[in-house]
């Protein structure tokens, strides 16, 4: 493979055409219509093709289109029936080829539902994606028949990705035995979140920093705090861990790697003139491979929730990812493929100061920064 990442061109041109015969469109340039009309704020098959029948001469100059732009209706029946396991195999090896090494990152893993897909006949799709912290890049992404297969999802998209020597964080319906072994015979290292679904080590942890914290027990731990004002509120966050797993006993067993066990303690206090000072305080508990220093973990801790901030809320909001009604055959699936696959690329791009939706805005006007968003040349 030639040095630097491959061209979407390359990524995908693995990927088979669902038809059976010769066709008058060609899915390579279906595919390249729907990922710029979607990079230029195409949100429907109907969008996307009027977006392409206005930058039909400008799409000629990188492929044919000899037979000019599909009906929405082709759109629709062609990724409704691509395969859509396929497409994200490209998709990843597209990502592998832009982050080709992962060591030393931090990359969460997370869950979300596309809740317009859903019909009286099939509930909505619930997609698991991997993301990079350091990149802000969505890496790879599987789907799942609900939430509660997230546990059989989890290492599936883990098996995707060359993740040795990167830090792996995942919500508390992570928190299990087979994962936690997978991750560290992979060479990573996990902060998983402890919950209600394993009780009795939820209970333990719990147990242990509330006598460690009121001095109740003689044993080891450290503590980082951090406090930040800001939108209305005094928020201070204060990490506590400690490397006493032995007491765990058999069920330390268990936890392949566990070395560290940790508290985050998030006081939150309400400012302001019309305020009455309302305080609340939630703690939340992680076990983790990584050793016991609180300020790497508790930074390690907050950066998970990149992937709802910079992730899931960009696509709903600058996307609308929840309000998309496509939804027959695979084309759920693909579309949300093709929506990752634009914000990549707009988020990839950095030479303008804009937020994603105003990116999308300027692709959508000046095909020469559409362009430059693609890495096509100009």
């Amino acid at each position: 493979m030639a040095n630097g990442p491959m061209s979407l061109v390359e990524a995908f041109d693995e990927l088979r055409d669902p038809r059976a015969r010769q066709c008058a469109y060609q899915l390579d340039e279906l595919l390249l219509a729907a990922i710029c009309a979607v990079i230029s704020g195409a949100e429907s098959w109907t969008n996307v093709v009027e977006w392409s029948e206005m930058k039909l001469d400008w799409l000629r100059q990188h492929l044919p289109f000899a037979n000019g732009i599909a009906s929405h209706d082709t759109f629709g029946r062609v990724f409704s029936l691509l395969d859509a396991t396929q497409f994200e195999a490209c998709f990843v090896r597209w990502m592998s080829s832009m982050c080709p090494s992962l060591k030393g990152q931090h990359i969460a893993i997370d869950g979300k539902c596309v809740r317009g897909s859903h019909d009286g006949k099939q509930s909505a799709i619930h997609l698991v994606s991997a993301w990079s912290s350091a990149s802000g890049l969505t890496l790879g992404q599987v789907r799942t028949a609900d939430k509660s297969n997230e546990i059989t999802a989890i290492p599936e998209l883990l098996a995707t990705l060359d993740i040795k020597g990167a830090i792996i964080t995942i919500d508390a319906m992570g928190c299990q035995h087979d994962i936690a072994a997978n991750i560290v015979a992979s060479g990573a290292d996990y902060v998983l979140g402890v919950k209600d679904n394993q009780p009795g080590l939820s209970e333990a942890v719990k147990l242990w920093f509330d006598a460690a914290d009121s001095g109740k027990l003689d044993r080891p731990f450290w503590d980082d705090s951090q406090t930040e004002k800001d939108h209305g509120r005094i928020e201070t966050r204060r990490c506590l861990v400690t490397n006493d797993v032995a007491w765990l006993g058999q069920q330390n067993q268990h936890w392949s790697g566990l070395q560290s066990l940790i508290m985050i303690e998030s006081t939150r206090e309400i400012i302001g003139r019309n305020s009455s000072g309302k305080t609340s305080v939630e703690r939340r508990y992680y076990i983790s491979s990584l050793p016991a220093k609180a300020a790497h973990l508790a930074q390690t801790v907050r950066a998970h929730w990149g992937i709802e901030n910079c992730m899931h809320w960009v696509l709903d909001v600058a996307f609308r990812e929840d309000d998309c009604r496509i939804r027959v055959g695979e084309a759920a699936q693909n579309f949300a493929i093709l929506r990752r696959i634009a914000l990549n690329l707009l988020k990839n791009e950095k030479t303008t100061k804009l937020g994603i939706a105003g990116k999308r805005l300027k692709a959508g006007w000046n095909t020469d920064y559409l362009a430059k968003v693609l890495g096509l040349a100009i």
